[in-house]
C-alpha cells in the first residue's frame, strides 16, 4: 500500500514519524516509513535512532552526502509499496486525519499534493525573506492550486504512484539547490499524469535565514538557466522563465544585467534586512538571471 519516504538533514524527525506511525496503524493499512539522513553527522541523529524501535519504520544515516535529489531517489528505490508519500524531515503539524485523507485521495489520481503552510508569525527577523516568500507565494489554497495544478506542485507532502515516480525521478545531474520540483512537475505534465490537489497541508519547520535563502536562491536560478539552456523545460511553464526568455529575444539582458549591477548592494541590503520586500526579491531574481545569461555569452 504505502511507503512514506522522509529525507532528512540535521533535524529531529522522531515526533513526525511517531505521529505518522500512529495514524497508519489506526488506518489499518500496509505501510513502511523510511527515513534517511544525508550525512549531516548531526547530534540529533541519536534521537532519531528511536525511529528504529517502531514497527515497519527505519532510520539510517548515510556515510557520505549525496544531495537532496539522490536522497529522495534512493529512498524511492528502497520502497516496496505501490504508493510513495514524500514528506520532508522538517515538516510539522500534520492534522489527525492526515494519512486517512491521503489514502482516500489517491484512487483516481496519479499524484496528490496536500499543500504546505508556514507559521502565522515569522520566527525571527533574520528569517523573514524565506518566511514571506513561503507565506505569500507558496502557501496557496486548494482552489488556487487547482487553477495551475502542475505549476503548484511542490514535492513535499506529495503522494505519487511508484510507477509514475520511476518514470520521472529527480535529475541527479543537477547538483545545486532548487527547481527539482519544477522539473518533475513539468515532466509529469508532459507525460499526462493526473494530479489532484487537496487540503491536507504540513507546516514548513526549518526556515532558512535571509542570507541562507539568498544563497539558495542564486543556486536555484543557476539551475533554472541550466534547465532552460538544455531545453529540459519550456519557458512558458514558469512566469519568471517566460519573462527571461522574452527579454533574451528582445536582447535586453545586457542592459538589465548592468542596471542590476548598479543597484545590487541596495537590493541585498533590503533582502538581508529586517523588512525584505518581495518586489525587490523579484528584481533580484530577474537581474541575476540576466547576469548569468551575459556571463555565458
Amino acid at each position: 500500500m504505502l511507503s512514506i519516504l522522509i529525507p532528512i538533514y540535521n533535524y529531529h524527525v522522531f515526533p513526525l514519524v511517531s505521529e505518522l506511525h500512529k495514524q497508519c496503524l489506526e488506518c489499518g493499512i500496509n505501510f513502511e516509513i523510511l527515513c534517511q539522513d544525508d550525512a549531516s553527522h548531526s547530534s540529533l541523529n541519536v534521537l532519531n535512532e528511536k525511529v528504529n524501535a517502531l514497527s515497519n519504520c527505519s532510520f539510517v544515516t548515510l556515510p557520505k552526502n549525496i544531495g537532496h535529489r539522490e536522497n529522495r531517489n534512493t529512498l524511492a528505490e528502497q520502497a516496496k509499496y505501490d504508493y510513495l508519500l514524500f514528506i520532508d524531515g522538517d515538516s510539522n503539524s500534520i492534522n489527525p486525519n492526515y494519512i486517512q485523507k491521503n489514502v482516500e485521495s489517491i484512487l483516481d489520481f496519479d499524484v496528490v499534493y496536500g499543500g504546505r503552510l508556514h507559521p502565522e508569525i515569522c520566527p525571527s527577523a533574520n528569517q523573514k525573506l524565506r518566511w514571506k516568500y513561503g507565506k505569500y507565494k507558496e502557501d496557496k489554497t486548494v482552489l488556487n492550486r487547482k487553477k495551475s495544478p502542475y505549476q503548484s506542485l511542490l514535492f513535499n507532502n506529495t503522494l505519487i504512484k511508484k510507477k509514475w515516480f520511476d518514470r520521472v525521478k529527480f535529475d541527479k545531474n543537477l547538483k545545486k539547490y532548487g527547481h527539482d520540483d519544477t522539473q518533475i512537475s513539468y515532466q509529469l505534465k508532459t507525460l499526462g499524469a493526473a494530479i489532484n490537489h487537496i487540503d491536507n497541508p504540513v507546516e514548513h519547520g526549518d526556515i532558512d535565514t535571509n542570507i541562507e535563502y539568498l544563497k539558495k536562491s542564486k543556486e536555484a536560478l543557476e539551475n533554472l538557466v541550466t534547465l532552460y539552456e538544455e531545453k529540459k523545460i519550456e519557458p512558458q511553464f514558469i512566469p519568471l522563465l517566460s519573462l527571461f526568455d522574452f527579454l533574451k529575444k528582445l536582447k535586453l539582458t545586457f542592459i538589465i544585467s548592468k542596471t542590476y549591477g548598479v543597484f545590487e548592494k541596495l537590493i541585498f541590503k533590503n533582502l538581508k534586512g529586517k523588512h525584505p520586500n518581495l518586489v525587490v526579491f523579484n528584481a533580484f531574481r530577474i537581474g541575476y538571471l540576466c547576469t548569468l545569461d551575459c556571463k555565458s555569452n
